[in-house]
């Protein structure tokens, strides 16, 4: 659910105008492109992003980036944020998807 400036998905919130990520009241280390990578996939949960519109919108397209940098911008990721990690679903041939579930979407 998105109030204000922060959006919470579950035990995760996003304080977008402090660039801070929060996992039960926890701040979690994230770099600059993690954190612009999650903030994607939470405001656009449910709906599969594809690597090219990843790419194009946390990399801003720049030539020289790899398909398989998301790939593992995505592990590391999921790596930082433990279990709450499993919500970034791959969705094979396609891209990734920020699983919007009962749990994801009520408000905290």
């Amino acid at each position: 659910m998105a109030s204000g400036n922060s959006i919470t998905a579950g035990a995760l919130v996003i304080d977008r105008s402090a660039h801070r990520v929060l996992l039960e009241g926890h701040e979690v280390g994230l770099t600059a492109t993690e954190y612009k990578l999650l903030l994607t996939l939470v405001e656009r949960r449910g709906r599969v992003q594809t690597r090219p519109q990843l790419l194009e919108s946390v990399w801003e397209a720049q030539p020289d980036i790899q398909t398989r940098t998301v790939d593992m911008h995505v592990q590391r990721l999921r790596s930082k944020l433990g279990e709450t990690g499993r919500l970034i679903e791959t969705v094979r041939g396609f891209g990734y998807r920020f699983r919007a579930t009962e749990r994801t979407a009520r408000a905290r």
